[in-house]
């Protein structure tokens, strides 16, 4: 690829179909496998050695708390910009590159190939004109047979335009390329969910360790785990079967979690 790119993590979202979690954290915060969704999404953009900004807004402290200087951040004023809108904010910073654009909530992994291995082919042989999805196959069929699966790659022409204001790339870039002729879907290999709802976010986090079980070191556990992710200072003493534990959260003796989310002591989220 002789194009110059750059890369942009959308992470200020305020992930409103994941309530009540994403009252405690912003979406992009959310672990999966007990890794927050920007740790993934930034390893897998990092794995192509790009230049990379990250954008916050709701929550948007601890989204920069996190980020630190791991990338250029960008904290949108108000109410989130949307997915075009926030590259409006970042045009200065983009600056005539091509942009490789994530989403930070999309949970991507394929076997037997590292992150960001799995999407080299949106990257490869790039013209810089053309504007590259990554797709899966529908329903629903978004564009052709296939719906968005989080990555899209932009030619500078397709972003010089784009303002600050509440926008999204569907109506400002993505549809006008394809009337254009020059949209290209690049099938996605392995497996993708969007995390938005409990039921998918439930659904990545027993992906991402194989329907078994991942326990942090510190976590404590006394009672049995049936495909289970339990985080970082989490005590179960009771059942859990299929379920997440956050980081700090308390299953008590005589409890079963199945098929939810614990936060903290009390809160449980169904995944349904």
């Amino acid at each position: 690829m002789s194009v110059d790119v750059c890369a942009v993590v959308l992470a200020a979202g305020e992930g409103r179909r994941l309530r009540p979690l994403t009252e405690h954290l912003p979406k992009a915060l959310c672990p999966v496998g007990n890794v927050p969704l920007l740790d993934r999404a930034l390893e897998r953009v990092r794995y192509h050695g790009l230049d990379t900004a990250v954008n916050a807004c709701y929550l948007g402290h601890l989204v920069a708390a996190h980020v630190g200087d791991r990338a250029h951040l960008s904290v949108e004023p108000g109410d989130p910009l949307g997915t075009a809108g926030g590259l409006g904010l970042l045009r200065d910073w983009i600056g005539g590159r091509g942009v490789l654009v994530g989403n930070a909530d999309a949970y991507l992994a394929t076997e037997g190939l590292a992150p960001g291995a799995d999407i080299a082919a949106l990257l490869e042989n790039w013209d810089g004109e053309t504007a590259r999805l990554l797709g899966v196959p529908g329903p629903p069929h978004e564009f052709g047979g296939h719906r968005f699966a989080g990555f899209s790659l932009l030619p500078w022409d397709l972003v010089k335009d784009l303002e600050p204001e509440p926008s999204d790339l569907v109506r400002l870039a993505w549809r006008p390329a394809e009337r254009q002729g020059r949209l290209e879907v690049v099938e996605y290999p392995g497996t993708y969910l969007d995390t938005g709802t409990p039921a998918d976010y439930l659904a990545a986090n027993l992906h991402a360790v194989h329907q078994k079980e991942l326990v942090a070191e510190d976590a404590v556990v006394t009672g049995a785990l049936d495909g289970a992710v339990i985080g970082a200072g989490a005590h179960v003493a009771g059942r859990v079967h299929r379920g997440v534990v956050w980081p700090g959260g308390v299953v008590t003796a005589g409890e079963t979690l199945t098929d939810a989310i614990r936060v903290g002591r009390s809160l449980t989220v169904p995944a349904h």
